[in-house]
Parts: structure tokens; C-alpha cells; sequence
């Protein structure tokens, strides 16, 4: 039972990171608003590093993984979406966030040899394609803001954490994961700090901000950053990745709820279409997994 209230809650607080960006980029930019979080974040895993006596590798090569990780799993995808979010609702970030699986299975065919597509796989890819195309014509066709430039960026920070979590599997397979996640959102922050003082100038003045932007950030950096992959890593331990990578499912409904009610954001019925070919082509593409994972609970049921 507790496994699974904290699967809920990861989902909550990871469905929730949209909303929270929506609302930190109403006056910070994306560059200002991403440094903040990952540096919040960052902080909270030295901190969990002394305390645990962990250290990041020595050696350059490994050195230099982590970094592209930070590069393509923290620094690039938060910023697009982040920016992408000045363009588009909170809750169609959510479900356009949830193509990774998709993007994952492309990358993991070309550079995994015990990772190829097969047909549930295909229905999956084409499944979510569509949904993707319908969420495009959506904004055609019904004249709302959300246009393409915004819902592109978010696509692109999805292929990036499709590639990420390839490329971590295949290159980073022999240091904890604890250590790939502190250690790549150091990068990241690091990343996301010169690009800052580079692009932005003036640079954000902190006592000109709302309490509810500060809230914001405070809460994605701390709470939805840092504890998130503190939950998400400990499941990974607890079940596998399998069953831990399900919380996917739960991040476009809470993100489109929570933009509902918190965002004054309208769905409309091409939304809810979108998302479900979206959420049901990453079913149909992890089939397989699926239905081991019924099976063997059954089989431990009856044991």
C-alpha cells in the first residue's frame, strides 16, 4: 500500500509541474524560471550527498555522460517546455509531455540491440501520431491560442527525454542511479546558469515578484524536482522500472484537471481525443509489459 500511495503522489506532483510553470512564467522567463528549479534542486542533492557520503565519478568519461544527460534530460527539456508554456495551456503541455514513451521507442530501436519495435509497438507510434495531429488541428480549427511554435518546443523537450532515457541505459548503466540524477542536474543547473547570465539582461529582480511566483518556483525546485526524484528512484528500487514508469499514465489527466480548475484553462472535446490516443498509444506500446506485469501479480496472488 504505501508503494502505491507513492506512486499516486508522483504522478499528483509530477502532473502538477505544468500548472506550477504556466503560473512561474507569467513574470519570470523560461531561462531565469528553469535556473531557479534546477538549482533549487541541485542544492537539495548536495546536501543528500554529504549526508550520505555519496560522490560523483572521477573519471572524464563518465564526467562527460552526465553532463550531455544534464544537457539533454534537465538544461534543454526544461526550457522548452518552459518556454513553450509562455504559448500554450498548462494541461496540453501535460499531454504533449506524454510522447516520451513514443520517442523512447524510436531512439531504443536504433541504439538498444535488445529493444526493437515490434507491432504493438507500431499501433502505439501511429496511435499517438494521431493524437498528436489531432491536437494540431485542434488549434486551427477552433481558433484558441496554443499555437504550433509552443506545441512544438514541448514535442522536441519529449524527444529529448525519449533520447535521454535511452542514452542513460545504454552509457550510464554502471553508476547509481541516485548518482546520474544528482549528478545530471548539477550539469544542468550549471548549464542553465551561464545561459542566463548570457541571455538575460536584465537578469529577474526576486523582490519584484508575486508570492505566487516565488510559490512556484519554491515548490517545482524543492518539491517537484528534487523529493519527485527522490519518490521516483526509490519505486525504481522498490518494483522496476516496468511497473515505476507507468506513473505516465497519470500525468496528462492531472495535468489537464489541474489547469481546469486552477488555470482557467477551457478543454475542449479534440483535447480529450488527442490525449487519449496519446495515453493509449503508450498502452498499446507497452503491451507486452502490461501484461507480464497482470500476469506475474496474478500468479503471486494465487501462490
Amino acid at each position: 500500500m504505501k508503494n502505491w500511495l507513492l506512486f499516486g503522489l508522483l504522478g499528483l506532483i509530477w502532473g502538477s509541474s505544468f500548472l506550477l510553470i504556466k503560473i512561474g512564467v507569467r513574470e519570470l522567463d523560461a531561462l531565469s524560471f528553469v535556473t531557479g528549479r534546477v538549482g533549487l534542486a541541485t542544492f537539495g542533492f548536495i546536501i543528500l550527498f554529504i549526508v550520505l557520503r555519496k560522490r560523483l565519478p572521477r573519471d572524464l568519461p563518465t564526467l562527460g555522460k552526465l553532463a550531455i544527460v544534464g544537457l539533454m534530460n534537465i538544461a534543454l527539456p526544461f526550457g522548452l517546455i518552459s518556454w513553450g508554456e509562455t504559448h500554450i495551456d498548462s494541461g496540453l503541455a501535460g499531454v504533449l509531455n506524454a510522447t516520451v514513451p513514443l520517442f523512447g521507442l524510436v531512439f531504443a530501436h536504433l541504439a538498444l540491440a535488445d529493444d526493437k519495435i515490434n507491432i504493438y509497438k507500431i499501433f502505439g507510434l501511429l496511435s499517438g501520431f494521431i493524437g498528436v495531429v489531432v491536437l494540431a488541428t485542434r488549434t486551427a480549427g477552433t481558433g484558441q491560442g496554443n499555437p504550433i511554435d509552443g506545441q512544438l518546443a514541448v514535442l522536441a523537450a519529449a524527444g529529448c527525454y525519449g533520447f535521454s532515457a535511452v542514452y542513460i541505459r545504454r552509457a550510464l548503466r554502471h553508476v547509481q542511479p541516485m548518482v546520474v540524477a544528482g549528478g545530471s542536474l548539477g550539469f544542468g543547473a550549471l548549464i542553465m546558469l551561464v545561459a542566463t547570465l548570457i541571455f538575460v539582461n536584465p537578469l529577474p529582480n526576486p523582490a519584484a515578484l508575486s508570492p505566487d511566483v516565488v510559490l512556484a518556483v519554491l515548490v517545482i525546485g524543492v518539491l517537484n524536482t528534487f523529493v519527485a526524484y527522490l519518490i521516483f528512484y526509490y519505486l525504481l528500487d522498490q518494483w522496476g522500472a516496468s511497473r515505476t514508469t507507468m506513473v505516465t499514465y497519470l500525468m496528462p489527466p492531472i495535468s489537464l484537471a489541474l489547469g481546469v480548475l486552477f488555470g482557467s484553462e477551457q478543454p475542449d472535446l479534440r483535447l480529450v481525443i488527442g490525449a487519449a490516443l496519446i495515453v493509449g498509444g503508450v498502452g498499446f506500446a507497452n503491451f507486452a509489459q502490461i501484461r507480464a506485469l497482470f500476469t506475474a501479480r496474478q500468479a503471486s496472488s494465487t501462490a
